[in-house]
């Protein structure tokens, strides 16, 4: 964890910017779960004798998953870099260190939450959020 504390104030100035973010993650993720799906089609095609084709096929949807991945984890680096704590990018799930009647908590957003108005204890997770 790093030692920055954001205000309520703070973080809120930067969810629209995060929002921007996960839109942009969004396809990605749509990406590579169809180039999975397709590489676990291909790999089937193959052990039934699928040929050189199914083969190349694969190469071109390991590539399309590298490149998703990838970007992924260009976009989540440019978060963390911000000192911001990426919970989950399947559902665009981050925390912001902040300081709380009197201890740290994390204030915490979701994706197409239009501002932040949860949080919760260090210790607990989403099912531990509260309202501000």
């Amino acid at each position: 964890m790093t030692d920055r504390l954001f205000t309520l104030a703070e973080a809120q100035e930067l969810v629209p910017w995060l929002q921007k973010v996960f839109d942009e993650i969004e396809p990605l993720k749509a990406d590579l779960a169809q180039a999975q799906k397709l590489a676990q089609e291909l790999v089937t095609r193959m052990r039934s004798n699928g040929g050189p084709k199914a083969s190349q096929e694969l190469d071109e949807s390991n590539r399309s998953q590298k490149v998703a991945q990838d970007r992924i984890g260009e976009l989540v680096q440019t978060v963390h870099e911000r000192d911001i704590v990426v919970r989950s990018v399947e559902q665009g799930l981050v925390d912001f260190p902040s300081y709380r009647q009197g201890r740290t908590v994390y204030l915490c957003w979701l994706a197409g939450e239009r501002e932040i108005t949860q949080w919760h204890e260090m210790d607990t997770g989403f099912g531990g959020r509260q309202p501000l």
